[in-house]
């Protein structure tokens, strides 16, 4: 596989490996990321193969929305909604039940899903352009650290993904906060950039906490 190196301006060229079924290295909200369709099982196992990931670990997706919510999960709870919509796009990863049709893959069988609205440009564009929700993994062999830069993306990636997009380093941080939200109540699975308290308020107001 020839990997292609490409610039942000030549996004519209990523977009059309990634509706095509490929794999593309990109910089998102703290790290780079492996994005592909979402709703490709063949796109979601090239994501696994690059990564030489385990299988039996699930994959979040990124939207670009709110309404990515209602394109993947039911039900969506009013919890939820008012959580993407302080935070979206922001360091929040929602955990809700998925709706029935998605690769088994994605979710490692499970009947949940993790999804993000990454606050990072390039990969806010390639999602307007694809259309599709996407995978978002972090570019990185399994167990070892993700990639930081267009640079490094490649060096690694080179030869097992369909391109890189070299965006310049990206600034790492504190990753997002995890929350797994039901119809009548949440919980955190992993804290990160966003409070639990911060949480609690936005998503029930003051009164709830």
């Amino acid at each position: 596989m020839k990997t292609l190196l490409l610039t942000p301006a030549e996004a519209y060229a990523a977009a059309e490996i990634i509706k095509n079924g490929g794999v593309v290295a990109a910089p998102t909200e703290t790290v780079y990321g492996l994005l592909a369709d979402a709703t490709r099982e063949e796109a979601v196992l090239a994501v696994f193969r690059a990564k030489g990931r385990d299988e039996g670990k699930p994959l979040s997706v990124f939207v670009p929305d709110m309404a990515g919510l209602d394109e993947l999960c039911d039900p969506v709870p009013e919890g939820a909604r008012r959580l993407a919509e302080r935070y979206f796009p922001g360091p929040i990863t929602l955990v809700l039940n998925k709706k029935p049709g998605l690769p088994e893959k994605l979710t490692a069988g499970g009947d949940t899903l993790g999804v993000r609205c990454p606050d990072n440009k390039v990969c806010l564009e390639l999602l307007r352009l694809t259309g599709r929700p996407l995978t978002g993994t972090s570019a990185n062999l399994s167990g070892r650290k993700p990639a930081m830069t267009g640079r490094e993306a490649f060096e690694i990636f080179d030869g097992r993904v369909d391109a890189v997009i070299d965006g310049g380093a990206v600034t790492g941080g504190v990753p997002s906060t995890v929350v797994r939200v039901y119809e009548n109540g949440l919980s955190v699975l992993r804290q990160g950039a966003v409070s639990e308290g911060d949480i609690i308020r936005a998503a029930y107001g003051e009164a709830d906490r």
